[in-house]
């Protein structure tokens, strides 16, 4: 079985000032379809350099990643747009949701992108947020939310497009231990349905209910420890 995600010799070289910072410094590293991964280690390791990598939001300076049989440097931009919008749900740190928009409408989001139909979009943007626990909170505009409402909303929003592959980036880094634990149930109910989830934590919540921990140091994977 071909890997869904196939990163080889990675390299992201950032030129600060006189230093050359390298986030990623010979990563390799095979994903299957239907995985939960956690991606675990220090601040500064390249954890989040991977996660944008393989999310398709920055290129490598070296290496590739075969992203389901593709070669992603081979991809027009128009195509990774179209990949990151249908393939990928992103869930990030600071939620980074629309501040004029309700939850409803934050929802709706990629699936306009996509150019569905209003009543398409307004059904299936309903369901996740009854998934996610807020059906009653989904006329609310973000300022009215807690911070783990936030997060329910943006998880929401990356399952718009019916995506493969979920990437989140700190997913659980501002809410409090409560939240963070009604957080981690959901990545782990939707890796029970079938999605590649690969999580970038200092969490070890997180951690201990992914099957596959992968440990970054220095840009580089130190220990991968498959349960």
């Amino acid at each position: 079985m071909k890997p869904l995600i196939n990163v080889k010799n990675l390299h992201k070289h950032y030129k600060l000032g006189e230093t050359i910072v390298k986030a990623n410094n010979g990563i390799n590293l095979k994903i299957n379809k239907g995985e939960f991964i956690s991606v675990f280690g220090p601040s500064g390791c390249g954890k989040s350099t991977l996660m944008h990598l393989i999310g398709l939001l920055d290129t490598p300076t070296k290496g590739s990643i075969i992203l389901d049989g593709k070669k992603t440097s081979d991809l027009t931009d128009d195509e990774r747009t179209i990949t990151r919008n249908e393939k990928i749900g992103f869930i990030f740190q600071f939620f980074f949701l629309s501040p004029n928009l309700n939850a409803l409408e934050n929802v709706q989001l990629p699936m306009i992108f996509k150019e569905q139909d209003l009543e398409k979009r307004d059904k299936r943007a309903k369901e996740l947020l009854k998934l996610v626990g807020l059906e009653d909170r989904m006329h609310h505009m973000p300022y009215q939310l807690s911070g783990g409402q936030r997060q329910r909303v943006a998880i929401a929003r990356a399952l718009a497009n019916e995506p493969e592959i979920i990437l989140a980036d700190e997913p659980t880094g501002n809410l409090d231990s409560k939240t963070g634990d009604e957080i981690e149930t959901i990545f782990n109910k939707l890796w029970k349905k079938g999605n590649t989830v690969i999580v970038v934590t200092h969490d070890k919540g997180i951690a201990e209910r992914s099957n596959r921990i992968i440990y970054l140091k220095d840009g580089k994977v130190t220990k991968d420890v498959k349960k």
